[in-house]
């Protein structure tokens, strides 16, 4: 039994109740392997890990394994710019044509469009806009005019596609797929915001993160390129798709419920190009902890702060007028539309019961398309980082499923 600092408990039988959820999914063949993390206060209270990391060579999934964080990328990024924004080297209402100036003159989608070419003119989106996917931009696997030209001109954001500035100025070349502010669509915003923060700094976005982030926080294991001694412990990825795992709106399930995609042996982030603020990371659930408890800290860490208590609590608020599902989304998203709202990186939970989903109201949390996820919970002290590699993460419902194991584990 844990004594949780809001006077709750967590009782430790029900804590092991999650054991047997993740070696379900194991068993099922939903996952190949999982882990999961849960520190208290800063202290660890739950670590678990089952199945494996690689199938084809039945190693385990284990503490040191390293994943792709795909979309858990996002968060890093934009404490990257919470970090410029501090310095007083930005502002959000800055449109990013001021810091990008091929995104002067863009166009956007005219309502209905249903062609790439029916556009009329916008304003470039701003910063704000940018971190809280209401910028217009969108991704290739969205439904829509703007995501199949994506998906057509390979504007992808992946390892292996060269450097950063060029892909944003292929992006620019298209236009908005509505005007900035008026919806919210899950989108390459993020990706954008890492060639902004490149052009601040002076640095690539590798070496912005590492010296701002990474190092201070003592995160040794992630970056945009696996470390040299990875080896194998670069966990596989799967699907259940019988395409492209990144291709949901052609998804079919395959025969097979974990056909491999990616593994350590021919893995395009074994030798990086393109460094994706959006979904580039790559890195191992003790050092996604280290951020976590970061943000639970309000920016502080054990020899300063990354960023101001102030400024966290800024970025962990709804900037959304209301929540997501009110904004008319069309797109693909890592979490529930209703009763969520969105931060700067993350999603804020304004009502569990809209969501459908136990939660106290301001988590703050996020996901990637291989499954993985991690919220804070303030209220509770909270920081939960789980880690596996299945794409999409559209195909099981492990979030809601985890969120409710961890409430059913603290009592009164």
């Amino acid at each position: 039994m844990f004594r949780l600092h809001s006077g709750a408990n967590m009782d430790s039988a029900r804590l092991d109740r999650i054991r047997s959820w993740q070696r379900r999914y194991v068993d099922e063949r939903k996952y190949a392997g999982s882990a999961l993390m849960i520190r208290h206060g800063g202290e660890e209270i739950y670590f678990h890990s089952a199945g494996l990391r690689n199938i084809e060579e039945n190693l385990p999934f284990s503490r040191d394994t390293l994943v792709r964080f795909y979309s858990m990328t996002k968060p890093v990024t934009s404490v990257a710019l919470m970090i410029l924004l501090e310095r007083g080297l930005l502002h959000l209402d800055a449109p990013v044509s001021e810091f990008l100036p091929e995104f002067n003159g863009i166009q956007a989608l005219v309502p209905g469009a249903e062609t790439i070419e029916q556009t009329e003119p916008s304003r470039p989106p701003t910063l704000h806009q940018l971190l809280t996917h209401t910028s217009g931009l969108s991704y290739s696997f969205n439904p829509g005019v703007l995501p199949l030209a994506m998906n057509e001109t390979g504007i992808l954001f992946r390892p292996d596609q060269g450097e950063l500035a060029p892909m944003v100025g292929q992006l620019a070349e298209l236009p908005l797929a509505f005007q900035p502010g008026s919806r919210w669509e899950y989108s390459v915003a993020t990706d954008v915001l890492g060639r902004v923060a490149e052009v601040v700094s002076g640095k690539s976005l590798g070496s912005f993160f590492a010296e701002e982030i990474l190092e201070p926080l003592g995160m040794k294991e992630t970056g945009f390129q696996l470390p040299c001694r990875a080896g194998n412990r670069f966990a596989s990825l799967y699907t259940p798709l019988a395409g492209d795992a990144m291709e949901l709106n052609s998804a079919e399930t395959g025969a097979e419920s974990l056909r491999l995609t990616d593994s350590y042996r021919v893995s395009s982030f074994a030798k990086v190009q393109m460094h994706s603020g959006g979904g580039g990371l790559v890195g191992t659930i003790d050092d996604y902890m280290r951020f976590s408890e970061m943000l639970r800290r309000r920016g502080a860490y054990d020899g300063g702060f990354i960023i101001s208590p102030q400024i966290v609590d800024f970025m962990m608020t709804n900037h959304l007028p209301g929540d997501i599902s009110s904004m008319g989304p069309q797109s693909f998203a890592e979490q529930p539309m209703e009763g969520m709202g969105f931060g700067l990186g993350g999603a804020v939970v304004l009502d569990p019961a809209r969501a459908r989903c136990p939660g106290s109201v301001g988590d703050f949390s996020w996901g990637g398309i291989a499954s993985t996820f991690f919220w804070i919970d303030r209220q509770l002290d909270l920081s939960v980082v789980f880690l596996t590699q299945l794409a999409p993460s559209s195909s099981y419902p492990s979030r809601p499923e985890l969120k409710a194991l961890v409430h059913g584990a603290v009592t009164a």
